[in-house]
């Protein structure tokens, strides 16, 4: 009686474990949404403080330091998940660092840069924080506390990463950086170049195939955030906003890609040549040579976040400001202001577009009302007509 009442009962029990499973899968993927609404709301309706104030990073951290301690396990392992670190240390910056690219304001392109290379460098360095631990307690007060910095980062209150950046890495690292970011784009071009040569490849392919996983993963993070990293800091030292805007928007970009990465690396990481192609498109993304990032970024994630408007407006400031920049004052008015004619109503009509581009010296100008090819088109008609 007992071997036929064995078999629904673990049925019964395997059952009740799998509904178990598919329940805190759901509780803790609303929990993180449910941290991921906070930190807009604060990061929305918070005034920025730039200065450095003890109090408000001493509050910060004390709130910080009582939740990681104190709060129960049971409640903190939904709420401080893998997935919950992802939508702060990463989703969120993303959609930000798109919105401000797409914004003609450029100061908020110089922040968002600023927390992407000490996120970066954060993550990079206790990537292996990670790996090496493996206890489910140990891993919930080590989510704990990368939310807490990469928050701390990026929160308007505390603006961590403008402080680093302004205090340290600029006064620093930035000059320092300087020759170091051209070395090594040299070094990445010649890299790029030798790959033309397919025994160079190869050679180059097998040798990283021996490696083991933990080492390709590792490879791949640091081609992926070393040289971006050293750039960015030299970007942000310089007054040129366009190269600010460059590396912002390869960081957006390699957020979408290492959050793939690290998704479906559980299921594709064993399979030869996995990494090979995350570092191949790292390249892709970073080298202006191939202008990957830029492509990635209008074409999918300025779509994706319905920010292509936005965008357009981006490019219109940009035209404006090259053309105060590169332009002769009267020239730059005379030229803006044709752009400018080219988008009202009046600018539809063919004969007003000859006018106004014959206004910048680029056409002649049309004689008693009509073009030159409207005169030529009257003559054949009048032509045909004889015949």
């Amino acid at each position: 009686m007992d071997a036929t009442v064995a078999p629904d009962v673990v049925e019964t029990h395997e059952m009740a474990r799998l509904n178990s499973k598919h329940g805190n899968i759901w509780i803790s993927v609303a929990s993180s949404l449910a941290v991921l609404a906070v930190v807009v709301l604060l990061t929305k309706k918070v005034q920025q403080e730039r200065d450095f104030r003890w109090g408000i990073h001493l509050r910060y951290w004390a709130v910080a330091i009582v939740t990681i301690a104190f709060l129960p396990f049971e409640i903190a392992k939904y709420v401080f998940s893998e997935k919950t670190v992802a939508l702060v240390g990463f989703v969120f910056p993303i959609y930000e660092s798109v919105l401000a690219v797409c914004t003609p304001d450029e100061e908020d392109d110089t922040d968002w840069l600023r927390y992407w290379t000490l996120g970066g460098m954060f993550f990079v360095f206790t990537e292996w924080v990670d790996n090496a631990v493996d206890n489910d307690v140990a891993d919930v007060y080590w989510y704990k506390f990368t939310c807490f910095v990469y928050f701390w980062l990026y929160f308007p209150r505390t603006s961590g990463a403008v402080i680093i950046d302004e205090r340290f890495t600029q006064k620093y690292l930035a000059t320092r950086f300087k020759p170091l970011a051209s070395s090594m784009s040299k070094m990445l071009d010649a890299i790029v170049q030798s790959f033309v040569n397919a025994i160079h490849l190869y050679i180059i392919w097998i040798f990283f195939m021996f490696l083991p996983q933990g080492m390709k993963r590792i490879a791949a993070v640091g081609v992926g955030t070393v040289y971006p990293f050293v750039s960015s800091v030299v970007a942000i030292s310089t007054e040129e906003f366009e190269d600010d805007a460059f590396w912002l928007t390869y960081w957006s970009c390699y957020g979408i890609l290492f959050i793939s990465m690290d998704f479906l690396e559980t299921w594709l990481g064993w399979i030869p040549g996995f990494y090979t192609v995350i570092i191949l498109a790292e390249v892709y993304l970073m080298l202006p040579m191939f202008g990957g990032a830029e492509k990635i970024f209008r074409k999918i994630l300025v779509p994706l976040f319905g920010l292509r408007e936005l965008l357009m407006v981006r490019d219109a400031f940009l035209v404006k400001k090259n053309l105060l920049r590169d332009l002769p004052p009267e020239r730059a008015h005379l030229v803006r202001q044709t752009i400018a004619d080219f988008f009202t109503e009046e600018a539809q009509d063919k004969n007003k577009e000859t006018d106004m581009l014959a206004a910048l010296g680029f056409l002649k100008t049309r004689k008693n009302g009509k073009s030159k090819k409207d005169e030529e088109k009257k003559e054949a008609s009048e032509t045909t007509n004889l015949v």
